[in-house]
């Protein structure tokens, strides 16, 4: 009898340690979560939608958990107050012109506050100051617009195949070029006509070149380019014999 009192104590005993224990871990872990053993300082921001936000959801500024959400209270229709509890190590670096947004996880994720940089200029962020606040955008809206994108892109993939089926089937301007073996031969024919045309053309404008009447033209038109081409060569080589002559001086 007294060895089972015995091992009774020891597993009562064993069971309230691992209990305080846990207590003791829970305790470390919400507090350490709520700010409670570090020195903090409040701000304070509105927002017209808070999209999900919660009560002790992370702040973060620079990428870096700096606080969590305190209390988050409904102030009329249109205003949702945000209370945030922030560790007094930051407080050197947050700015009076600072804006915070809401952050999440992904699409779907947690929620989080966002504190943006401030300016240089601006002054340090004072004890229960409130921030200006940017709205965010709301999860919906983001899959709505995907949505309506999906759609227009499942539209054009269909009239883009209707097409390439018209063409198969050989309907249509360029299903028939592609399609109709006379449409092609006629379009060979009319290219072979246009290369037989130009090199008709080539060959007049040579003959029309050693015609008497026209030949005084083109010897003038010649003596032109010629001469262009002389005035440029002379230029040039003035610029050199200037350049040479500051040379020896």
């Amino acid at each position: 009898m007294d060895t089972q009192t015995h091992k009774f104590k020891i597993r009562l005993g064993l069971f309230v340690s691992i209990g305080i224990a846990l207590f003791v871990i829970a305790i470390f872990i919400i507090g350490k979560q709520k700010n409670m053993f570090n020195p903090v300082f409040k701000l304070t921001a509105h927002f017209y939608n808070i999209s999900g936000l919660q009560v002790g959801n992370n702040i973060r500024f620079s990428g870096i958990n700096v606080g969590t959400v305190d209390n988050i209270s409904i102030i009329n229709d249109s205003t949702v107050k945000v209370d945030m509890l922030v560790r007094k190590e930051v407080h050197q670096f947050i700015k009076s012109d600072c804006q915070v947004s809401i952050g999440s996880e992904g699409l779907i994720g947690d929620r989080f506050i966002v504190i943006t940089q401030g300016s240089a200029q601006a002054g340090l962020v004072k004890d229960d100051q409130r921030l200006e606040s940017v709205e965010p955008i709301e999860t919906d809206a983001i899959m709505a617009s995907v949505q309506i994108t999906a759609t227009n892109a499942a539209i054009i993939s269909q009239q883009l195949a209707e097409i390439l089926h018209k063409i198969n089937k050989g309907k249509g301007t360029i299903g028939r070029l592609i399609q109709d073996s006379n449409i092609a031969r006629s379009f060979n024919h009319t290219m072979v006509n246009l290369e037989k045309s130009s090199k008709g053309l080539t060959e007049n404008m040579e003959a029309a070149k050693h015609n008497f009447f026209l030949r005084g033209f083109y010897n003038k038109k010649k003596k032109a380019e010629e001469k262009v081409i002389q005035d440029a060569i002379n230029k040039k080589a003035a610029t050199l014999d200037s350049i040479k002559k500051k040379k020896t001086r």
